[in-house]
Formats: C-alpha cells, structure tokens, sequence
C-alpha cells in the first residue's frame, strides 16, 4: 500500500463531548481515490468521526479534540487552517436529502456562486450541467431546472445534494448512510454512482449496511465503542478479519 496517496491521515485521534469521551486513540490512513467504508453498531462513533474530518464537530459546543488529522499533509485542526476552504474541499452528503427550498438549477449554483468559481452565466450553467451529470441526474432533470428542488423523489434529491457539493470542486465526498433513506433502487442508483465517483474523489462512507460496505468500498473499519478496532482492505475485513470482534459483528454474531 506504500504507493497509494495518502488524503488524510488521523493521528492518535481523541474526541471529547464535555468530558466523555467518544473516540479514542485513532489512527489511520485515507487513501485518495479510493472507498473508505466505517461500520460499527450505532452509537460507536463513525458518524462523530466523519464530521472530524471537516471540522462539523466544531458547531457543537463542549467538544474538543486531541492529536491530528492531516489532510494532504495539512493540520485541519491548526489555529491557522482556512475553515471555509476546508469544507469546500471537504464537502458532506447527508442521510436525509436536504435539497434548498428553491430550483434544482440554484441548488447546485448555490455554491460555485458563493465561493467566486464563476464570474458569468455561460460558465455557471456548464458547472450545473457537468455536476448534475456527474451526480448521475442530468437527463431526469434538464428539462425541468426551474422547477423547486422539492418536487424530485428522495432518490433524486439525495443525488441532486451530491451534484451541488461537485458543483464547488472538493477532494473528498463524506456520506453519513447516503441511502438509508431510499428505496433499493434508488439505494442501488447511489452505490453505482460512488462507484463512478471514486474514479475523481475520495470517498469515505458511514454505512449500517454490511452488503453495502462489501459492494462499494475498497478500505473498512469497525468502529466499537469509540474505538478503531480493525482497518483493513475491505475483502481482508469481510473474508478474513484479523479481529474476533470483527467476524463477529460481520457476521450477525454481535452488534
């Protein structure tokens, strides 16, 4: 593995709520272009850990962090770190769609208007073109820009929430159970659309589902009570886990 980039890398990581502490002692490596599945029983900490990794935790009063996480290098936790740059290279798909109550058009414009990507409507409308298309939705929605956002299906909404995160350029895609919201066929629409994603993102997926996690990652981690128990190739993970805990929860025993 010593020829893959490495996009985060999370040092001795420790996350405090007040004085519970909710993660500990983590440690691992992100690699770029690549599928990175965190599982684990609810309440275990994949989730308070996915909103490390763009500083969503700072919103929350009380809470505090101990070691580092480096994004390509970087200390995101440094006084010095450029925050809105942060989330813009580090953008998050929620488990709920949460599509602006406006046009599927401004939805996705929102953001390159915001941060200054595009100073004409030629350039904006190629950037809403080319986000939505990435985000597997153009043709369901080309004829209908105008139209409020609201009126798309939950499957739709959730992939017009992706395309207006690539609409801003990030590096790395968080999903917090992406599809656990839809239908199996829109669920099976978002899996193939991560698939295609990882070609130009790094992904890194909180999933409940154990098929899920096995289909679309290439990385795994069990999460147990604020621990990193296992970090593995996700086929080591689902075949032959180091862990007794790991087999265990993979396989129904426990979790």
């Amino acid at each position: 593995m010593s020829d893959m980039t490495v996009t985060f890398r999370i040092r001795d990581l420790n996350f405090y709520y007040g004085s519970s502490l909710a993660l500990h002692d983590i440690n691992m490596d992100i690699f770029a272009k690549q599928v990175t599945a965190l599982i684990g029983p609810s309440g275990c900490g994949k989730s308070t850990f996915l909103r490390c990794l763009n500083r969503m935790n700072d919103t929350i009063p009380g809470t505090r962090v101990t070691g580092q996480i480096l994004l390509n290098e970087q200390d995101i936790y440094a006084d010095d770190f450029d925050l809105a740059n942060l989330r813009q290279q580090v953008g998050m798909v929620f488990q709920k769609p949460n599509p602006f109550p406006q046009s599927i058009y401004d939805n996705v414009a929102f953001g390159p208007r915001v941060v200054g990507l595009t100073s004409n409507t030629a350039e904006l409308n190629e950037i809403v073109e080319h986000s939505l298309t990435q985000a597997a939705i153009w043709e369901d929605v080309k004829d209908n820009l105008k139209d409020n956002a609201l009126s798309l299906s939950l499957g739709q909404q959730q992939r017009l929430c992706i395309a207006r995160l690539l609409a801003v350029k990030p590096e790395v895609i968080l999903m917090d159970e992406p599809a656990s919201a839809l239908d199996p066929i829109a669920t099976l629409k978002i899996e193939d659309l991560i698939a295609e994603l990882k070609q130009n993102y790094t992904i890194v997926i909180v999933t409940h589902n154990m098929q899920q996690a096995g289909r679309v990652s290439d990385q795994t981690g069990l999460f147990w009570l604020g621990e990193l128990i296992e970090f593995a190739p996700t086929s080591k993970i689902f075949t032959r886990p180091d862990q007794q805990i790991t087999e265990d929860y993979i396989t129904g025993r426990m979790g």
